[in-house]
């Protein structure tokens, strides 16, 4: 099964930095029309994303977990179901135990894309990975994902790990 990854901070919403609580989740223009189409063609839809706000103590894997169903929920109002939220909750420069350590999951080590795959049972070779950081991408190529989009927002990002890089979420609607 193919699917369509996404990071979430940049990707599915703007990246206010450490965003926790609903009332700092902004949908990023374009993530409803993209992922519906994806769910149209046979994709399956999961988000793959770093949360180093767990580590530091900024807030706990509960509000995480929380935000998550909310966010998911959010999704299935508009008629796309995600197959999963894979989350790494570690840093080695976080301050809270047991998060402050070195990870596999962290990307851009393909930790939780690889369980992704296994959980789901993905095709990653038939995959696209969309994500707006270079880690997005190592951690992609290094997972075996077949295609990395780079999510500029217009901003110039050099990526040598990314297949293409594209300024709107619109774009990525022709990836697929």
């Amino acid at each position: 099964m193919k699917a369509l990854l996404l990071d979430r901070d940049g990707v599915v919403n703007v990246d206010h930095g450490y965003v926790c609580e609903v009332e700092q989740f902004t949908f990023v223009d374009g993530i409803f029309a993209l992922t519906r189409r994806a769910v149209d063609l046979g994709y399956r839809v999961a988000v793959v994303t770093n949360q180093s706000g767990i580590a530091r103590g900024y807030y706990p894997v509960s509000q995480f977990l929380e935000l998550s169903r909310w966010m998911a929920a959010e999704f299935e109002q508009r008629g796309v179901t995600l197959a999963g939220v894979f989350h790494c909750p570690y840093h080695k420069a976080g301050t809270l135990r047991p998060y402050n350590r070195e990870s596999f999951w962290r990307k851009p080590n393909p930790g939780m894309i690889l369980e992704a795959q296994q959980r789901l049972g993905l095709d990653l070779g038939r995959s696209l990975f969309l994500g707006d950081q270079p880690s997005d991408m190592a951690a992609a190529r290094a997972a075996g994902v077949g295609r990395r989009v780079l999510l500029t927002h217009g901003r110039p990002v050099a990526c040598a790990n990314a297949d293409q890089a594209i300024a709107t979420l619109s774009e990525a609607e022709a990836l697929l």
